[in-house]
């Protein structure tokens, strides 16, 4: 590995509340890798959602989500492929799951605190799970366990996403 680059392949996976700011760091990233390497692909929970409109929000939904794209995620670094995805993956089970499949995760917890998700709420599903207009949203109606280890947290409360992004990459490169 060069002095300042991140060894690749890997499986970064961005997770937290909904409207935490992970897409966005992810879409960041994947575009600063994107400069240096071109074998990038990029997973996100709302593009996914659009492939597969069936997939649920039950616990049981959520898991078997979590992991076909953890499993996917997985066979992509296998074959050279570095996986930024952001998903909010609100079970700790799931997510030690998909990190077993992986030979390089990097788990990024975007710490957000629900206030703050909230009053950004750019689909209002907090709005809509506050007056009971939609079930098993998590941080409201259903949990979100935060990481036991994660290798990086960051509050985008604290900096711009920028300023987060290259905090980020900074201490990804470290390790």
């Amino acid at each position: 590995m060069r002095p300042g680059s991140l060894e690749l392949p890997a499986v970064i996976w961005f997770t937290g509340l909904p409207a935490s700011g992970k897409s966005s760091l992810a879409d960041w990233l994947a575009a600063e890798l994107g400069r240096t390497t071109s074998r990038i692909e990029r997973l996100d929970g709302d593009a996914i959602r659009q492939v597969f409109p069936e997939t649920g929000f039950t616990k049981a939904d959520r898991d078997a989500h979590i992991r076909r794209v953890g499993f996917l995620a997985s066979r992509l670094e296998a074959h050279g492929v570095t996986v930024v995805a952001s998903f909010v993956s609100p079970y700790r089970d799931t997510r030690h799951f998909v990190r077993s499949l992986c030979h390089r995760f990097v788990e990024v917890y975007v710490s957000t605190p629900l206030e703050e998700c909230e009053r950004r709420d750019p689909k209002e599903l907090y709005a809509r799970a506050r007056r009971g207009d939609l079930l098993n949203v998590t941080g409201i109606s259903d949990p979100y366990e935060p990481p036991d280890a994660a290798e990086l947290t960051i509050d985008t409360t604290r900096m711009s996403v920028e300023s987060a992004a290259r905090q980020m990459m900074d201490a990804l490169v470290a390790r």
